[in-house]
């Protein structure tokens, strides 16, 4: 080897490790974005990994990149097929329990659009597009019930007559008795095997009895006693209920400083390190209302949740949003007067002006929500 050295001109020797001097830093370059990617501040904002959903801020679909991809198309096929937009972080959680958000068919409406036939769809549009209509279609057969129209969309329509004839709402127990009867009807076409081995003991190998709790392991928000999504309660915004979010916000004024990706960790919570997003979700999670995962929070989340209000009607505790680096990429509490609560850059937790001419009026950029 040192003599091949020799044999090589200085001048590619040092070209040569010039070009690897430059790759290397490229490497670290990406490895630094890769590792503070996630993140969002009033200058940076990265991707997130979890959905923040519906017109009425019910609920959090956790989900991989993959179902992420497709919340708009979501979003646009419920509007098209007239389902609230309530309902797409359940129907997230549902293509992530059928499919992982991966293949041609990712909420596997093939059976339901092709009369039983698997494998028809070749398209992810298609799929959402008969999905969402399939979704809203057995919702209403099971009057709303979101547990039976869960375990429905597994089952098929059977199960909603069968439900409604042993005391007209899903339990856990009817869905194992079900799968047991159609088990038995069905066994012997040989097509048909236990998907849980503890279903095994009861010959409930009918599709998945324990479908429901599946699908909603993805989704965290709450369920009212007909089945449909609800804010969760306790807290909430614009309202009484706004009033005590900005009284827990306001106990971390003068305690805080603003760090880039902070609050994203109960170590940086109890040290005071937040960012804006962070800040209000602490605020809310201090009056029961979860508003996202404590690792995936960012101003884009938080826009997809709530109730859309008019400015003109905003209440202290609804969410405001500015313009500053990018679309939305500040957000606060409203407090009331043309005033804000916010984890900003050079105070940290503080209220701000929101009047015109100033930094934040100026910025702020009309989107108000109600959680």
């Amino acid at each position: 080897m040192h003599v091949v050295l020799h044999l090589i001109p200085k001048k590619y020797l040092i070209g040569g490790a010039l070009i690897l001097l430059g790759l290397s830093g490229l490497l670290l370059m990406g490895t630094f974005v890769a590792i503070t990617g996630g993140f969002e501040s009033e200058n940076e904002q990265g991707e997130v990994t979890e959905i923040e959903g519906g017109g009425i801020g019910v609920g959090t679909a956790n989900v991989s990149p993959e179902v992420m991809r497709y919340q708009p198309l979501l979003e646009k096929y419920a509007q098209k097929h007239g389902l609230d937009k309530s309902y797409v972080p359940i129907m997230m959680a549902l293509m992530m329990q059928e499919s992982g958000g991966r293949g041609s068919d990712p909420m596997q409406s093939s059976e339901s659009y092709c009369d039983g036939t698997v494998g028809c769809i070749k398209s992810p549009e298609l799929s959402i597009d008969k999905g969402v209509l399939h979704f809203k279609s057995v919702l209403e057969k099971a009057k709303y019930d979101l547990k039976l129209c869960l375990q429905s969309y597994n089952f098929g329509g059977g199960f909603i007559n069968f439900a409604m004839k042993h005391g007209g709402k899903y339990t856990p127990e009817l869905a194992i008795e079900f799968s047991k009867i159609q088990y038995q009807k069905l066994k012997h076409t040989g097509n048909y095997h236990c998907v849980r081995p503890e279903m095994i003991p009861y010959g409930a190998c009918y599709g998945d009895a324990l479908y429901v709790s599946a699908v909603l392991k993805y989704y965290t928000g709450t369920i009212a006693a007909d089945g449909k999504p609800t804010t969760p309660s306790g807290g909430g915004s614009g309202n009484k209920s706004g009033v005590k979010v900005i009284e827990a916000g306001e106990t971390l004024i003068g305690k805080t400083r603003y760090v880039f990706g902070g609050g994203r960790s109960q170590s940086d919570i109890n040290a005071g390190r937040f960012d804006c997003s962070s800040f209000v979700r602490w605020a809310f999670e201090q009056v029961g209302v979860n508003v996202g995962p404590l690792s995936g929070v960012t101003t884009d989340t938080l826009k997809t949740q709530g109730q859309a209000i008019n400015p003109k009607d905003m209440k202290p505790g609804d969410v405001v949003f500015f313009d500053t680096y990018k679309i939305d990429g500040h957000v606060g509490i409203y407090v009331g007067d043309n005033k804000f609560l916010g984890c900003q850059g050079k105070t940290g937790v503080a209220i701000a002006s929101m009047e015109k001419g100033t930094y934040f009026g100026d910025k702020f950029n009309g989107r108000v929500k109600r959680f």
